[in-house]
């Protein structure tokens, strides 16, 4: 069995038995095609894993804090899915230019109070980024969560992420690409 393999067999005996806040039971997986529509709405591609996740888990209703949001449906709650939340947040940042939102960059979680778990679709290694917009300006509100999602998932599955009370304190480091990863392109 693979490394990959391994992880998502622990996320889905996890998913099992865990349900974040607001999710009464786990949703089914998506549809093999559901990646496909949600790519074609994006504008760019998956993380293997992430797709992996929403095909074979669950459509959301899963992991760290308020779980994963479903990929193209509205959960229980009512909020909107992770790609209606990536164009939100993309539409917002044209009407107001000091809060950029990257290219590429979906909201894959909700932390409260604003705060979102986002996957860097456009990173090999998918980092997982924090969008904090609680901060004084854009430039102070990502940071780097986990290298990659492998990594993220594990830290959950392991309870070692910067939300469990026994790592109160723990810092993320800022985001060092949020700058060249929001400047506007220059014409010539």
């Amino acid at each position: 069995m693979t490394e990959i393999e391994q992880l998502l067999t622990r996320v889905a005996a996890q998913a099992r038995i865990s349900r974040p806040w607001g999710w009464p039971s786990l949703p089914d997986p998506v549809d093999a095609a559901a990646p496909a529509r949600a790519e074609a709405a994006l504008g760019f591609a998956l993380p293997p894993l992430l797709a992996s996740l929403y095909c074979r888990i669950a459509d959301g209703g899963f992991g760290p804090e308020y779980g994963l949001l479903p990929l193209l449906d509205s959960p229980p709650s009512g909020e909107p899915a992770a790609v209606a939340q990536y164009v939100e947040h993309r539409e917002e940042a044209r009407k107001d230019p000091d809060w950029p939102w990257p290219e590429g960059v979906l909201p894959i979680s909700h932390w409260g109070c604003g705060m979102f778990a986002c996957v860097d679709c456009r990173a090999p290694e998918a980092t997982v980024l924090l969008y904090e917009p609680n901060a004084d300006d854009a430039g102070h509100a990502w940071y780097v969560d986990a290298p990659s999602l492998t990594d993220w998932l594990r830290t959950w599955l392991d309870g070692t992420g910067w939300y469990e009370e026994s790592n109160d304190g723990m810092d993320l480091r800022p985001w060092a690409d949020f700058h060249s990863r929001t400047a506007p392109s220059r014409t010539s």
